[in-house]
Order: C-alpha cells, then sequence, then structure tokens
C-alpha cells in the first residue's frame, strides 16, 4: 500500500466506494464528497486515460478535452508506470466509445 505524502491512506473512503450500490448514488455521493472543480478534474483525467489506451496523440487528446500537456503527461505515466489501476479497470470495461465531449 503506498503512502501519500508520508502518510499511510485511510480506507474507509474506499471501502465505503464499493458499498455504493447503482450508478446514480455514486454519483450522488461524489457530488457531496467532492467540488465541482474536483470531479471535473478526476473526469478529465479519466478520459485522457481512456484516450491514450485507444492510441490517441497528445494533441488529438488535448484538443478533445482541453487537458494540459502536463495532465495528459502525467496520466500516460501513471498508465505506464503506475500501480495498474487504470489497467485493471480497462480490464473490466468495454472501453469502445469515446468519452462524452465536454
Amino acid at each position: 500500500m503506498s503512502k501519500v505524502m508520508g502518510k499511510a491512506p485511510s480506507m474507509a473512503l474506499y471501502e465505503t466506494i464499493l458499498q455504493l450500490k447503482d450508478l446514480d448514488e455514486c454519483f450522488r455521493f461524489f457530488q457531496d464528497l467532492c467540488t465541482i472543480s474536483e470531479l471535473r478534474a478526476m473526469e478529465q483525467r479519466f478520459d485522457v486515460a481512456v484516450l491514450l489506451e485507444k492510441g490517441m496523440i497528445y494533441n488529438d487528446i488535448l484538443d478533445k478535452t482541453g487537458a494540459s500537456s502536463a495532465t495528459i503527461s502525467r496520466v500516460n505515466r501513471s498508465l505506464n508506470y503506475g500501480v495498474d489501476g487504470y489497467k485493471d479497470v480497462f480490464g473490466r470495461l468495454a472501453i469502445t466509445e469515446q468519452p462524452d465531449e465536454k
């Protein structure tokens, strides 16, 4: 288990997320938990990850998502050298549709 800023993560949040029953409940929970800008940032990073996984190039991802090159690079680094969180999820999902236009 990795540490964030020298502190072991509280597993309560992750255990709670696993208890969410459906998309609507998940959406409402995250609406309460996060600010609009935090949600948009996470949504954007996920969209970038999907597009990178599909083989899209940086400039096209930038145009499609509005993400900065730094964000795209960071997500790419996580995809290639992270702890395989994205890959675990992508292995369970059919990533065939483009992320929603923002």
